[in-house]
């Protein structure tokens, strides 16, 4: 599981200017099966997003497609979590305790 931080950066400014093509990658996130929760970080410092079922390269290669990172809007980091215990709403991640 992995979960990324898209933290604003020196171009935040033009984020209105790529808001929809933004929301469509994060629907096609969704649309393949991926992200499982995508919001934002309070206060006003850019988004999250919580994804399963990809390799890490894939992962990143679908993060580096967003458009706010392709504009300088935002910059990601990514980090994988190895989870080892989950509520049973989440027991498709594969856990074995």
């Amino acid at each position: 599981m992995f979960v990324t931080f898209l933290k604003f950066a020196a171009n935040r400014a033009a984020a209105p200017d790529f808001m929809a093509a933004h929301n469509e990658w994060i629907a096609k996130g969704f649309a393949d099966g991926v992200f499982l929760c995508v919001g934002s970080l309070t206060p006003v410092a850019g988004g999250a997003v919580l994804a399963h079922g990809e390799s890490r390269e894939a992962h990143e290669a679908r993060i580096a497609a967003d458009p706010f990172v392709v504009q300088g809007i935002v910059t990601a980091e990514t980090h994988e979590i190895d989870t080892k215990r989950t509520i049973p709403a989440l027991d498709f991640l594969g856990v074995t305790a």
